[in-house]
């Protein structure tokens, strides 16, 4: 197989476009000091993929480059080439490396050929040994390459304890995953965290995996959804990797699950967890899990689940309060270098009740100060709010068959049993929400709703929907159960 070698001046051009990204992803300190520091030597292309080679003036720099940011210099200059790249490092002489950064003989704009020049003299300068050394450089290549392991992880790096706002809503919560974060497998293992959608459970959990990555960007942590790990199971079983899937799993020095309840019912998913659950508990590695509800109101659970989950900290994370979502709202305008005046917060706080909708409301803030050229004034506050019209008392524009649809979806149910006639006592109890849904909120005639219930009449209406109001005055799970399943029918 013929080798071919890249021209000085394609090496030169790869080596520019490929700097050009990582100056965006990276902080000028370790820019400096570890990129432009260690140019492009030589790019052979072998037709299944591109050797690149990367000269170093020291071994140290070498072997630094090559264990903290290898992955980010494959990624970008993949992107570049359109190819997959495999980097050597080797250690040289600047003069030996120089000629990859002189001028292309091609003609040159003075614009060009000026930044050409600045370009070729940030290259050719090597960074003093006190600048490698640096506290300074030393913990910003340490957080970049936490930032990055993050987001190769699936986590969002914005996501720290740091931008959380902390009420009595949530500070059990918060206490727990900062003692997790710290000591992971000796402390609340599992840690289960449930809440209704918005309160802060993902927020916590990406948290405590960005927490152990700034301590050690090699922590082994694997993050996904109850859903994603549902079909790498399906698709380990297809593809006949299932040893493959298991040896990955159980070998996970953190494992974070975000929305468990949705393995409930599935009967090989729920057998593969229980063993991955056991084999990390055992080894002493941490398992953190969010729901929308506690392990007890979780439909079709397997009981030997819900036993181990109930076994660790179980943790209900509640509404934010008015003060809670107003502190939310000045996080994230900090976050986003937003002068926002207190008064005008609290404002806006009265009238989002969802800490969730928040980030929603930020960004139409953002885009009609940086877009319109708006300004942070009360004229746009109230302009947005009613934009987004009052999320105090959202109205339902759904049918009957929607509810049943989505009771049946959110409790793991058949509709045909929700409207039947079986009388098992998890089939009632989400047979009388759906009534509860459409007498309250659809305002429909009781005769009307028994029709949709195998003919009932409207006294077994009466009935079922009058427990369900009972209930809902001292059955938090319930009223769990039920902004979920309404917040999904917006």
């Amino acid at each position: 197989m013929s080798l071919q070698s890249f021209s000085e001046d394609e090496v030169s051009a790869v080596w520019r476009r490929t700097c050009t990204k990582l100056e965006n992803q990276l902080s000028p300190a370790v820019y400096n000091t570890w990129i432009l520091a260690n140019p492009l030597t030589q790019v052979v292309d072998d037709n299944s993929q591109l050797i690149a080679t990367i000269t170093s003036p020291t071994a140290f720099h070498a072997t630094n480059l090559k264990r903290n940011l290898n992955q980010q210099l494959v990624d970008a200059m993949s992107q570049v080439v359109g190819k997959t790249v495999v980097i050597q490092y080797e250690v040289g002489s600047s003069e030996n490396s120089h000629h990859v950064f002189n001028q292309p003989k091609t003609k040159q704009s003075n614009h060009d050929r000026v930044e050409s020049s600045n370009f070729n003299a940030s290259q050719t300068s090597s960074p003093s040994v006190s600048d490698l050394f640096s506290d300074t450089t030393i913990q910003q290549s340490q957080e970049d390459r936490a930032r990055f392991r993050s987001q190769q992880i699936g986590l969002n790096p914005d996501f720290v304890f740091a931008s959380f706002a902390v009420s009595s809503s949530n500070e059990m919560a918060h206490a727990a995953a900062v003692a997790v974060s710290k000591s992971p497998g000796s402390s609340y293992n599992p840690l289960f965290l449930y809440g209704s959608v918005g309160v802060g459970k993902t927020h916590l959990m990406h948290a405590i995996g960005n927490n152990l990555l700034a301590q050690n960007p090699d922590h082994n942590i694997l993050y996904c959804t109850g859903e994603e790990f549902t079909n790498e199971i399906v698709q380990a079983i297809q593809t006949k990797r299932a040893a493959d899937f298991k040896r990955r799993f159980r070998s996970a020095e953190i494992l974070m699950i975000d929305d468990i309840q949705f393995i409930a019912g599935k009967n090989t998913v729920q057998e593969e967890f229980f063993h991955t659950f056991n084999a990390l508990i055992q080894q002493r590695n941490q398992v953190i899990l969010t729901s929308d509800r506690p392990p007890s109101s979780i439909s079709l659970l397997e009981d030997r689940l819900r036993s181990r989950f109930e076994a660790g900290l179980m943790i209900d994370i509640g509404q934010p309060t008015f003060e809670l979502r107003t502190a939310i709202l000045l996080l994230k305008a900090k976050q986003y270098h937003l002068d926002f005046p207190i008064e005008l917060a609290k404002k806006a706080a009265e009238a989002i009740t969802s800490a969730r909708k928040i980030e929603g409301f930020i960004t139409n803030i953002r885009s009609e100060i940086e877009l319109k050229h708006k300004v942070l004034d009360e004229t746009l506050i109230q302009s947005i709010l009613q934009q987004n019209e009052s999320t105090e008392t959202p109205k339902l524009l759904v049918n009957p068959s929607d509810v049943i649809k989505e009771v049946a979806r959110y409790y793991q149910l058949r509709q045909t049993e929700i409207k039947g006639k079986q009388r098992l006592k998890h089939l009632v109890a989400a047979r009388h929400l759906a009534m509860f849904i459409m007498k309250e909120d659809l305002k429909l005639p009781l005769v009307e709703i028994g029709r949709w219930f195998a003919g009932r009449d409207h006294t077994s209406v009466i009935h079922g929907t009058r427990k369900i109001s009972k209930e809902l005055a001292f059955n938090t799970a319930l009223q769990q159960d039920l902004l979920q399943i309404k917040s999904r029918l917006l």
